[in-house]
């Protein structure tokens, strides 16, 4: 489906500490800071395996962490406040982090302590059940559910939470729910929400049974992947007041907003409520949450360092370590025992306009020429994240490992190899236009690409973008740039989520993701067949070929980096694991050292 009206937010983390809102997922990356090797929670324990789990794993309580108490209060430090809270106006990264203290969907995911993840029921008993090729999918909910007011949360509030994803007001919300149940990308002129008192057909209830079935106009076999995003959360019908809920939401999950100050501070304590027994997923160690919005990376580093005051119970939530304070966390022991890190779940890139370079050898030969290398000198060195050489990043299920350019042995660029290549096609001295968004960073890394770009028989031209308009600029299908820097997350952790939006020739389009403007009919044939493969390990393998095929054969893109962040916390925190979903804490596992 068309996805040129996605809302993704994420924003690279560079090595001048510098902040820019890239269109792209929420499984996204929101800070100022680079990544660092090491730390509890980080890449170096994440596996990046995803499966499946079964009833079993999704009855709660969540397994208890060791050490873990209960009591006293979190403060987490945050640049920005969550932008949304209402569940169905959510895709960015960070309001699903914060969402997960009070939001709960059909499904979720149990993220062991390693990071490993098994999708799982959350209100719903378990993963759910397909038939019918991937067109049906029926949930059956845990007893036990309730609000925070003490009324039960019921299907009819779950069906709600789908339905309201239809309403002119809900429009930042993901819409792939939206789209299968309708089969149309234009779907509120199908169906235009709750409000007038009509139902989905396609959605049927059992009250009695307490179930909810989909019946989809395509078949979507991850599905239940779909359902695990935070827009598709539920919400109680009795409590609805539609664009106002957006201040004022209701919990389902362990905690409630108590009080919320706009761009400065929100505080959320215990719902009562909220029964472990029906909750995998969630630990609930805090008795409450205060957030402070405003501090940038810089300031909440230096505030962890000194570990003073109420700041011991504090840690840096999304915001990371930037580049001017990396080093001295990383190689002062105690301050690199208070840090955790990870990689983001998302591939940076620079994307190739195949409508102006046509030429696969041409495309190859970028490839063969970028500077890894010295890019990420310049964003931090090796804290700042581990070369890209793949579309999928290493948390997609099924994802493989490979590395058609010899980036990994050559990440310096091979100029002779790429000489050779525009040799073959007649194409040396080929002009390429570069853009980039301006930034202390980029204006660095802009330098080493011309050189590079050059050395190996390219005539670089090179165009920054003020950042406001970046995207505006870079998603037209008339612009005039050859090179784009881009980046790309996953919504849920299968290959559809990054190559569909990125390769498939129907979204090309003003503002699409396709900056790449691939159209190519065996990677648009490729794209439909996969996503209909019911056994998830099956689906990997034929993404994973796919990818590489797509590499080998059409070189659309240039990867960069796997992107690496690093946080600091305070002394009284325990247990800081990074949350392979949206590249924060996972809030809901931390606790109050005594």
């Amino acid at each position: 489906m068309s996805l040129s009206r996605r809302n993704f937010i994420i924003a690279t983390s560079v090595a001048a500490g510098g902040s820019l809102v890239l269109s792209a997922c929420s499984s996204g990356d929101a800070g100022g800071g680079d990544g660092g090797t090491g730390g509890h929670g980080g890449a170096d324990t994440y596996t990046g395996t995803v499966t499946v789990g079964t009833k079993e794993d999704s009855t709660g309580p969540a397994p208890e962490i060791e050490g873990a108490r209960k009591g006293g209060t979190i403060r987490g430090i945050s640049p920005d406040d969550f932008s949304h809270l209402d569940p169905q106006r959510i895709y960015y990264a960070w309001n699903s982090a914060g969402g997960n203290l009070f939001i709960r969907g059909l499904t979720g995911y149990k993220i062991a302590q390693d990071g490993s993840m098994k999708l799982v029921g959350d209100l719903a008993t378990d993963a759910g059940t397909m038939s019918d090729g991937g067109k049906t999918w029926s949930f059956t909910l845990k007893d036990g559910l309730k609000w925070e007011d003490g009324s039960e949360l019921t299907v009819e509030d779950v069906r709600h939470g789908i339905e309201r994803g239809f309403a002119a007001f809900t429009t930042e919300g993901a819409s792939y729910v939206q789209a299968a149940l309708t089969g149309e990308n234009d779907f509120r002129k199908v169906y235009k929400g709750p409000y007038d008192g009509k139902h989905l057909d396609s959605v049927v209830l059992d009250t009695a049974k307490k179930s909810i079935t989909f019946k989809l106009k395509e078949a979507r076999p991850d599905l239940n992947f779909t359902l695990a995003m935070t827009s598709y959360g539920a919400v109680p019908v009795k409590h609805d007041t539609k664009e106002k809920y957006d201040k004022d939401p209701v919990s389902a999950g362990p905690y409630r907003i108590s009080k919320h100050t706009v761009d400065k501070s929100m505080t959320m304590v215990r719902n009562e409520h909220w029964d472990p027994a029906t909750d995998s997923i969630r630990n609930a160690y805090p008795d409450s949450f205060v957030f402070e919005f405003g501090p940038e990376a810089l300031q909440s580093t230096d505030r962890m360092i000194a570990d003073s005051g109420d700041d011991q119970y504090a840690l840096q939530v999304y915001s990371g370590v930037p580049a001017d304070r990396i080093q001295k966390v990383l190689t002062t022991p105690d301050l690199k025992a208070r840090s955790y890190n990870g990689l983001l779940s998302s591939t940076y890139y620079y994307a190739i306009n195949t409508r102006r370079i046509k030429d696969v050898k041409v495309r190859q030969a970028l490839n063969h020429a970028w500077p890894l290398e010295q890019i990420r000198t310049i964003y931090g060195g090796p804290s700042a994240g581990d070369y890209a050489t793949t579309i999928l990043s290493p948390d997609i299920m099924g994802r493989e490992k490979f590395d058609v350019y010899g980036k990994l042995k050559k990440p310096q660029g091979d100029p002779e190899a790429a000489k050779k290549l525009l040799k073959e096609a007649g194409k040396l001295g080929q002009k390429i236009v570069y853009a980039f968004p301006q930034s202390p960073t980029y204006d660095r890394t802009k330098v080493v690409i011309e050189n590079a770009l050059r050395k190996a028989g390219f005539e670089p031209v090179l165009k920054p973008l003020e950042s406001s308009s970046y995207y505006d600029q870079t998603q037209q299908i008339d612009n005039q740039f050859d090179v784009m820097w881009f980046g790309w997350g996953a919504d849920w952790p299968t290959g559809y989520t990054m190559m569909q939006p990125l390769f498939d020739g129907g979204t090309i389009g003003n503002g699409s993701n396709n900056v790449s403007q691939l159209n190519v009919d065996w990677v648009n044939e490729a794209i439909k067949k996969n996503v209909t493969i019911g056994d998830p390990k099956e689906a990997g393998k034929a993404w994973a070929e796919l990818d590489r095929r797509i590499m080998e054969e059409l070189a659309p893109i240039i990867p960069e980096t796997y992107q690496r962040r690093f946080h600091m916390y305070g002394s009284k925190v325990g247990n800081t694991v990074f949350d392979p979903l949206y590249s924060a804490a996972i809030l809901y596992k931390l606790y109050v050292k005594a």
